[in-house]
């Protein structure tokens, strides 16, 4: 597991990757900050290379084009909430209750 420090312009971040992919980014002082780390070394992977370059162009108001490689590691359940949140729009937001939503529609109707 490999770590490295982004200094953005809303605090510090944490992030983290293994040999398949991003697996965490947290914000300094979060609830869940670094939650699950194991023996990280701070190193520069590719793939946090691709994510620090990612967001240098998010938060200078580009859209990015494709989103780094990424590993979720969950539940069933977080890892469709995942899948849902990468679909929303550069630019766009989602609340809670409009992820429930669509979460609650789409296994509605894979019951039917």
């Amino acid at each position: 597991m490999f770590i490295q420090y982004y200094d953005s312009p809303l605090g510090k971040m944490l992030l983290a990757a293994d040999e398949i992919g991003l697996i965490g980014v947290w914000f300094e002082n979060q609830k869940y900050y670094a939650k699950g780390l194991k023996e990280p070394i701070e190193e520069e992977t590719a793939v946090l290379k691709e994510t620090k370059e990612w967001l240098n162009l998010y938060f200078s108001g580009k859209e990015p084009k494709a989103l780094p490689k990424m590993h979720l590691i969950g539940t069933q359940f977080q890892k469709k909430v995942w899948q849902l949140l990468l679909k929303v729009p550069y630019g766009k937001t989602m609340t809670y209750k409009a992820v429930s939503y669509t979460h609650l529609r789409a296994h509605e109707t894979r019951r039917h």
